[in-house]
């Protein structure tokens, strides 16, 4: 019952949606051109799985609201006229049914891309997502290839109280048998979202409700039907010397943020945008410290157990001898995320954390 209750008031706060449709159908380094086109995060990913549908009919797409409603965040806007009711599926409120039958049906070669309506739901379903599709390859020992990509908005957005605000970048880069990406910008949405839906193994897709919205330059490859970017590559968004910080999501905007920030009082940061957490990009990672010599992580999940507790595991155990100060984290509070809006802002990192914490690696704060 509380589950309902939870998409019924997320449902409220997207844009009164309409009634839950309970009918269910069941099936078993930077470079951009000097006229690089502006593209929302949203637009850039219902173009990559337009796209994707259109070059192969064994891609389809399921979830709640999906269809009719063209998707909670409008994501799947005009699939479903498109491509008709079997390729795109709404399904009832129950991620367990529907994410079983998206693996049931990436067992017998279909390209299942399933929508959380945000990952918080996920949790109805992880036992498909990690023992039915992470695990199915190796104990069919490469017999079987579970093609299928889980997507939806992941970690905070605003005003949504503890049980909607969770980050599981941590939860799903610690299950061996997934592959775990959380774009930023467009080209990122775009690129990744295409890759993923062409793997062979199960991706875990992480966007963000709040970066929907935002604009992002898009280069004319970008563009292109045939784009698609690495799985487990990172992308320095910002070069420097003094200091790396590394982020994911939308972290990365606020450390691009802080790094502008940082330039003016002569502090060189570079960013970096992990865009894939698992595989993690620790070459990428090591190459940047052994340069700067000061690592400062950022997340807004948890601390314990966090990607920047592996990140800083990763820069011990390979570079160690290079750092000149110890490793900043700044993840989320230690506690579950608070409803009211100046306690949720105190649980979630801030631009002036990361300031702070680039200092403090460089010897220039005390604080």
């Amino acid at each position: 019952m509380s589950g309902i209750i939870g998409r019924t008031m997320a449902s409220k706060r997207i844009s009164a949606l309409n009634n839950f449709l309970m009918g269910s159908r069941v099936f078993a380094s930077r470079t951009y051109s000097s006229a690089a086109k502006e593209m929302t995060v949203r637009d850039a990913l219902n173009s990559a799985l337009d796209e994707e549908m259109s070059a192969d009919p064994k891609v389809f797409v399921m979830g709640e609201e999906v269809g009719e409603y063209q998707g909670a965040y409008k994501i799947t806007k005009g699939l479903l006229d498109k491509y008709g009711p079997e390729r795109v599926l709404d399904t009832p409120i129950t991620e367990a049914g529907f994410t079983g039958i998206g693996v049931g049906a990436a067992y017998y070669g279909l390209k299942p891309v399933i929508e959380f309506m945000t990952f918080n739901f996920s949790m109805q379903a992880i036992d498909h997502i990690i023992n039915s599709a992470a695990k199915a390859n190796y104990m069919a020992a490469g017999q079987i290839s579970v093609p299928i990509v889980f997507r939806g908005p992941n970690g905070a957005a605003a005003g949504v109280g503890a049980q909607h605000s969770q980050c599981y970048a941590a939860w799903y880069g610690s299950c061996p048998g997934l592959k775990v990406l959380a774009p930023y910008s467009s080209e990122d949405a775009r690129g990744l979202l295409k890759a993923a839906i062409r793997d062979p193994d199960p991706v875990v897709f992480l966007e963000n409700e709040l970066l929907y919205g935002e604009s992002f330059p898009v280069s004319a490859e970008a563009l292109d039907s045939s784009f698609s970017l690495p799985i487990g590559k990172a992308k320095i968004e910002h070069e420097g010397k003094d200091v790396t910080i590394t982020a994911f999501s939308k972290m990365v905007g606020y450390a691009l943020q802080a790094a502008e920030i940082l330039a003016k009082e002569g502090i060189s940061a570079e960013v970096i945008n992990l865009r894939s957490i698992r595989p993690l990009d620790r070459p990428a990672i090591n190459a940047s410290v052994r340069k700067t010599n000061r690592l400062v992580t950022l997340e807004e999940g948890f601390p314990q157990h966090g990607v920047g507790a592996e990140i800083c595991a990763s820069v011990v155990e390979e570079s160690f001898e290079y750092l000149d100060a110890p490793v900043e984290r700044i993840t989320g509070a230690d506690v579950p995320m608070p409803y009211a809006a100046n306690l949720e802002r105190l649980a979630v990192p801030q631009v002036e954390d990361i300031v702070r914490a680039a200092k403090r690696a460089c010897y220039r704060s005390r604080n």
